[in-house]
C-alpha cells in the first residue's frame, strides 16, 4: 500500500532546480485562475505560449474561463515558466507536478479529481489545485485516496505554510 513520503521543504530558490531536475519528466502546474487574475493574459501572450488547456470542459463563458483551473507544462528557460516561478511564491496560484505522461493524458488523470461528493451525494468542487488545499488533502488521506491523486504522478510540489518555500510530496509504493 502507498503511503506519503514529505521528502524535503525547498527553498523558493531551489524550487526550480528541483521542477527541472530530470528531463525525462514533464514539468506541470495545475493554476487556478481564481486566485491569478492575469493567467490568463500570461498564457495567452504573445510569442511563446506554453502547452496548456482547461480542466473544466466545454466552452466555458468569459468569467468562468477567468476563474477556472489551468494545466500547463512549463519548459525550463521559458517565459511562462520563468514569470510563473519567479512571481508565485506567497500567492497561492497553484501547484507543481512532475509526470513521465503527456499534457493530455494528465488532463484525463486530473479532471477526474476537479469533483468530489459529500456524505449525501452533492457534487463539490475539489480545489486541489489550491497549495493549501492540497498540502492537508495528501497528508490526511489513506492509501486508496493517495493512489488515486497520484496515479501517473511522481511528484508533487506545492507552496509550504511559510510561502516562501515549497514542498516536495511523492509517495513510497513499497
Amino acid at each position: 500500500m502507498p503511503t506519503l513520503v514529505l521528502q524535503q521543504t525547498l527553498s523558493h530558490n531551489d524550487f526550480p532546480r528541483h521542477l527541472f531536475a530530470d528531463s525525462r519528466m514533464n514539468a506541470y502546474a495545475v493554476l487556478d485562475g481564481a486566485a491569478n487574475p492575469a493567467l490568463l493574459d500570461h498564457l495567452y501572450a504573445d510569442g511563446e505560449r506554453p502547452e496548456f488547456s482547461c480542466l473544466y470542459r466545454g466552452e466555458l463563458e468569459p468569467d468562468m474561463a477567468e476563474c477556472a483551473p489551468y494545466l500547463a507544462r512549463l519548459e525550463q528557460g521559458k517565459p511562462f515558466a520563468d514569470w510563473l516561478i519567479s512571481h508565485c511564491a506567497g500567492n497561492h496560484w497553484g501547484i507543481f507536478a512532475l509526470s513521465r505522461i503527456s499534457l493530455s493524458e494528465m488532463l484525463q488523470h486530473l479532471r477526474r479529481h476537479t469533483m468530489v461528493y459529500n456524505q449525501d451525494k452533492q457534487p463539490r468542487l475539489f480545489r486541489f489545485y489550491d497549495p493549501r488545499v492540497l498540502r492537508w488533502f495528501l497528508r490526511t488521506s489513506d492509501a486508496k485516496q493517495l493512489a488515486g491523486i497520484f496515479g501517473p504522478i511522481e511528484v508533487f510540489f506545492a507552496e509550504a505554510e511559510d510561502q516562501e518555500s515549497h514542498i516536495r510530496f511523492e509517495i513510497n509504493k513499497s
